[in-house]
């Protein structure tokens, strides 16, 4: 068994758009990648590609690098070193943030965002795990272009849309220098028409499809030693 993080915000927490209400872990694209991907793994005819568990580290409004000015532990650095000591050994951990870098309490934009980005796969390079396990590869995932945001979070994101444009190539770039995987949600759906920022259901039924595919063709699923 393989132990995959994915590190993220509402978008992968699965918030149900223009609601406070969440979709259930098969509903979600972590759970149907998880679905998605043992089940290519299974049907390969590469016997050494074990099974993969999903561990999901959500929260809604996290931002890379930054405090929220309402709400406590939305900084997406602090505790993250942690998180990779508590969960250790991972194969991979999917990073998909970037989104709440964008709300109304900052200025920020893609390239700034991106940095963020950078600091986050530092701090999983130099976690404290225990001595001979691994340190896991990284897969950045660029979310969905955000569209004009619409409903509850409407002004939370006020002019957020025009300080978002080109986050994807921002991230693809730190993910080339850092020697990072990379991929851009939008390659496979847009954000939901019904807020302008999060996924509907068969959003998340087609990123976790697609991402279960692009993640199954990675050269990590290789045997690993027991802890």
């Amino acid at each position: 068994m393989q132990d995959i993080l994915i590190y993220s915000d509402s978008l992968t927490w699965g918030i149900i758009p223009d609601t406070r209400r969440r979709l259930s872990f098969n509903r979600r694209w972590p759970g149907v990648f998880e679905t998605e991907l043992n089940a290519v793994l299974s049907g390969s005819n590469n016997t050494a590609k074990s099974a993969v568990k999903i561990i999901e580290n959500c929260l809604n409004g996290r931002r890379t690098v930054w405090d929220d000015p309402y709400k406590e532990g939305r900084n997406g650095s602090q505790g993250l070193a942690q998180v990779l000591e508590m969960h250790a050994p991972l194969s991979l951990v999917i990073i998909m943030l970037g989104t709440n870098d964008f709300q109304c309490t900052h200025t920020n934009n893609a390239w700034m965002s991106a940095q963020g980005m950078a600091k986050l796969i530092n701090i999983i390079r130099l976690a404290p795990i225990e001595p001979n396990m691994p340190i896991p590869d990284i897969m950045i995932v660029a979310p969905p272009q955000m569209q004009t945001p619409k409903g509850l979070i409407k002004h939370k994101f006020s002019g957020s849309q025009p300080r978002s444009i080109g986050l994807a190539k921002e991230l693809q770039l730190i993910a080339e220098a850092q020697q990072c995987y990379f991929f851009d949600a939008a390659t496979v759906t847009a954000s939901s028409e019904v807020d302008g920022i999060h996924l509907d259901e068969a959003q998340h039924l087609v990123l976790g499809k697609a991402l279960a595919e692009q993640v199954a063709s990675l050269t990590i699923f290789t045997p690993q030693a027991n802890y």
